[in-house]
């Protein structure tokens, strides 16, 4: 009789809370939430998704607007403060605009992923697609950065930050409802398209973090 008490006040009890997750969300304009209002950028609407499934995460805004993988990787130590547990790496936009060899791209983004693997953090590495003005030979090159590195350093991989995006073109006035006028930079309805896309993905890194 005893046990079986015993076996029903724990019953009742509630289960214990999963722990707290800190990840680091580093990167440009595009994690930043650049011409958003305030809570309506990637990472806030991120942030509200997690809560939404249950996680117990605290998404920490590192996204600095024209920021390119040789600034994010300058920043990257004092960026990685001791509660971080995981991070979102979400740059080369900027190498691509300005046309920088993929090759610097891809060093500064493998040494970002060199240093998350010596600290014992997983990473979700964001790719993006090049468009083809550069020239095939470019295009061949910057997209292949993402998934390659990812497969090298154990990243989990999201292929392109704006394929769920890319998926509702046909939609009528699809441009204007998800991008803002400077056609670069996702409205906040676009915002939530790509979360809404990328949240699992995050949901697995939060937890491969408590693993």
């Amino acid at each position: 009789m005893r046990n079986m008490a015993l076996a029903l006040v724990f019953s009742a009890m509630p289960a214990a809370a999963a722990e707290e997750v800190t990840v680091l969300a580093l990167g440009d304009s595009l994690t930043a939430g650049y011409g958003l209002p305030e809570g309506e950028g990637f990472v806030p609407q991120m942030q509200q998704w997690l809560r939404d499934h249950g996680e117990s995460v605290s998404l920490v805004n590192a996204g600095v607007s024209g920021d390119t993988t040789a600034g994010g990787r300058a920043r990257l130590d004092w960026s990685l403060t001791p509660e971080v547990d995981a991070m979102i790496v979400n740059l080369g936009g900027n190498d691509m605009l300005r046309g920088l060899d993929p090759a610097l791209t891809r060093g500064n983004l493998e040494a970002i992923l060199k240093t998350a693997e010596d600290r014992g953090l997983p990473v979700l590495l964001v790719g993006l697609a090049a468009p083809g003005n550069y020239g095939p030979d470019f295009k061949r090159s910057f997209d292949a950065i993402f998934p390659g590195l990812a497969q090298s350093y154990g990243a989990d991989l999201e292929p392109n930050f704006f394929a769920a995006l890319a998926a509702r073109l046909d939609e009528p006035d699809a441009r204007q409802r998800y991008m803002q006028p400077d056609g670069i930079h996702p409205s906040a309805e676009g915002v939530a398209v790509i979360v809404e896309e990328m949240g699992p993905r995050v949901q697995a890194l939060v937890e491969r973090a408590r693993q």
